[in-house]
């Protein structure tokens, strides 16, 4: 009785819990159709908001009340108020004219790192004026967030080099510069950029754990593993039979023709060469946090990148698309950017729609949350035909590795990243 209690109250947890990340998804939805709908609009006025800080609007908009305050009122004060407002105005005009005589070099040490690593990089500021120029102020976007430099006065052809480090507690891909240098007056009521450098990218890998070639046996190369197909031609000799109209004759056998005074002609069991299919929901109901999501984005990349590094065929896709995977370092890069994706279908729809575009695959992994119901992955299994073996790994912080049988599928739980090679090697035995 009380377990039977016990499994409700955690049945009716993940129900709220989905429920919850289904809310936060619409609101991400609306955010994402809010900021393309005013994308055109806020790219007409940003050469003035670009220059004209928020504050600086609410002091111009002081002053004209004033002014408009002490005409009607006849106030002196209202006036005082409205000159003295135009005044720190205009003196912020002042400090944003002229040009910016720097030239600046940014250099990454490298241009990809795993997560949890730091990015070290120099940026080196040269004074391009034979002139003396005054402090500025040089940033450096770093993804969502800027890095402030304060520049000090340079000689002529003066260089002055700033060494940085760029902690990676996520995996991004973090868009780097271009390098700004910027006049502002005291207030950064008013400023004015100019970019130094073109952009760069550093990729911010996930953690992926080796795996192993005994590890990773389930996968079978050509030489040995057949399945029960019968083929016209292939590799693997089965039986022969009677020669029918439209059969090539290459594959007649002679011999057994003269013994038995009719055609014969060889016929094959088909042969399947390693081709792994790696399917990563993106939906964001599937998840219970998003830690746990970035597990599964590790145990897919993990997977992934074994699989090439053994020579292997690799079909990789989230739940919207295809990914490159002709290359470890390329499948990384893609999977660093990847994140929740706003009206992601449902596992079945994406393995219907998808995997329909994957022919040959040998064994096929599904990596989910632990809110996916097992009807679900039953459904999705049922896209895919029978004889390709079908791996579910559920990605749930803190479980046991466990592993269980549902019919034709194999449903796997996986807490730490670090289990997934003790897995694999379950699986292959």
């Amino acid at each position: 009785m009380t377990s039977t209690v016990a499994e409700q109250r955690g049945s009716w947890g993940r129900r709220l819990t989905g429920l919850r990340r289904r809310a936060v998804g619409r609101m991400l939805d609306g955010r994402a159709w809010l900021a393309d709908r005013t994308e055109r609009p806020r790219a007409a006025v940003a050469p003035v908001t670009s220059v004209v800080s928020p504050a600086a609007w609410v002091l111009a908009c002081c002053a004209v009340a004033c002014l408009w305050a002490g005409l009607r009122l006849h106030w002196s004060e209202l006036w005082l108020v409205a000159c003295f407002l135009g005044v720190v105005l205009l003196v912020g005009v002042a400090f944003v004219l002229g040009g910016h005589h720097v030239a600046a070099e940014l250099d990454l040490s490298r241009n990809r790192v795993v997560v949890g690593e730091r990015a070290t990089g120099s940026l080196v500021v040269t004074n391009t004026s034979r002139r003396r120029i005054l402090p500025l102020t040089i940033q450096l976007p770093v993804g969502p967030t800027t890095a402030d430099f304060d520049l000090p006065s340079l000689h002529g052809e003066e260089r002055h080099e700033e060494l940085f480090a760029i902690p990676t507690q996520r995996r991004a891909v973090l868009d780097l510069g271009p390098v700004r240098a910027v006049r502002a007056d005291p207030l950064w009521l008013l400023r004015r950029d100019q970019d130094l450098t073109e952009p760069d990218v550093l990729h911010v890998h996930p953690r992926t754990v080796p795996i192993g070639s005994s590890s990773s046996g389930f996968i079978r190369d050509l030489e040995g593993t057949t399945v029960r197909k019968i083929s016209d031609h292939d590799v693997a000799f089965h039986a022969l039979r009677e020669y029918v109209p439209g059969d090539d004759r290459r594959f007649i056998h002679w011999k057994t023709s003269a013994r038995t005074g009719t055609l014969m002609v060889r016929q094959f069991e088909e042969t399947r060469r390693a081709h792994l299919m790696v399917v990563l929901s993106t939906r964001l109901d599937d998840y219970v946090s998003d830690e746990e999501f970035e597990l599964a984005v590790s145990v897919a990349g993990s997977l992934g990148a074994q699989t090439l590094r053994d020579g292997h065929t690799l079909s990789e896709m989230t739940s919207t698309a295809h990914l490159r995977s002709e290359h470890p370092v390329v499948l990384l890069d893609q999977l660093s950017g990847v994140d929740y994706e706003g009206q992601a279908p449902r596992l079945v729809d994406t393995v219907r729609r998808l995997g329909g575009e994957v022919s040959g695959a040998s064994v096929a992994i599904f990596v989910v949350g632990s809110l996916v119901p097992d009807a679900d992955l039953r459904r999705a299994r049922r896209q895919l035909p029978l004889d390709v073996r079908t791996i579910v790994v559920r990605a749930t912080l803190g479980s046991e590795v466990l592993l269980r049988t549902m019919a034709d599928l194999d449903t796997t739980m996986l807490g730490e990243l670090d289990e997934l090679p003790l897995l694999m090697r379950r699986l292959a035995g």
